[in-house]
């Protein structure tokens, strides 16, 4: 006889009770997983932005000690009348003046917003790692034997490599321009953040052709949540973007209408306002002294 039942041919109650414990488990296992699986990603991925948050912080508190040094300036690299072009002649070169390549002046260098970061690496000691944020795809920290430095070491180079895009994740003040920024200025004004949406980054997504439906969410805009998000970092899910401000403290603004008079950190002035303003493009420059323009070097496929 089938042991699984019994002489009136019904199943034994043992075997019943084995049925109904093992779908009462697995019932229990799908709730938890339909109940607890959503909390987990949300507390991993705030773990994340506290990462990267942290790292910006780190980097902040090597710009106050740089600027301290400095007569309270923010890291400028290439020299006097250095300009934006998005990468150096050369970043492992012996001396500045074969780096940069400036005319016979002195001046009119070319420069990467990544080489004026890089200098809190090469006289601040700042580790590399402090500039990429965990969730940036496409980056991964810089060492210089990677490229065949050989024995030369982080305070022989000039930039972060020959692709610095992939060694930093963030965004700095467009400091080739006009306007220096000094430790004097507003405390509210914003110096770094997560990379500028509005620039391809190295994981090789373009959202510029998304900005005429980035619209606002403010009196004025009528932008809807989704409309507004389109200008958040893309790191974080297009949820909000950690920004490091000139009083050296970090916050995870939700909108990137966060700078002094709610000015726009990723987009330049476009002679209307300050909350959605313009695509940066190589040649912007801030309106004026109180104005954030966050940006970073394109990818080298790019130049």
């Amino acid at each position: 006889m089938d042991r699984s039942v019994g002489a009136t041919g019904f199943p034994r109650i043992d075997t019943v009770a084995t049925v109904v414990t093992v779908t009462v488990l697995v019932g229990i296992v799908l709730f938890l997983g339909v109940v607890l699986w959503p909390a987990y990603q949300r507390a991993h991925w705030e773990a994340r932005v506290i990462q990267c948050g942290g790292n910006l912080r780190a980097v902040g508190q090597a710009m106050r000690a740089y600027a301290n040094d400095y007569n309270g300036a923010l890291p400028v690299a290439g020299g006097k009348g250095a300009r934006w072009t998005g990468h150096l002649r050369d970043w492992s070169a012996p001396d500045r003046s074969q780096a940069f390549a400036p005319d016979s002046n002195g001046s009119n260098a070319g420069a990467t917003v990544s080489s004026s970061l890089y200098l809190l690496v090469r006289y601040m000691q700042l580790d590399p790692k402090s500039f990429v944020c965990p969730v940036d795809r496409g980056t991964r920290f810089f060492r210089p034997e990677r490229y065949g430095m050989g024995s030369r070491g982080l305070g022989d180079s000039w930039d972060f490599g020959p692709d610095p895009a992939r060694h930093c994740s963030y965004a700095y003040q467009m400091v080739y321009s006009p306007y220096k920024v000094t430790l004097a200025a507003e405390s509210a004004f914003a110096i770094a953040a997560d990379r500028n949406p509005w620039i391809e980054g190295p994981a090789g997504v373009d959202r510029a052709g998304e900005f005429s439906s980035f619209v606002p969410d403010l009196p004025g805009f009528r932008g809807t949540g989704k409309q507004a998000d389109l200008g958040n970092a893309s790191a974080h899910q297009r949820v909000g973007q950690n920004v490091l401000f000139l009083d050296m403290h970090t916050a995870f603004e939700h909108r990137p209408y966060c700078g002094c008079q709610d000015d726009n950190i990723y987009t330049a002035w476009d002679g209307k306002d300050s909350v959605r303003g313009k695509l940066p493009k190589p040649g912007c420059q801030p309106a004026d002294a109180r104005d954030s323009l966050l940006v970073n070097d394109p990818p080298a496929s790019h130049r």
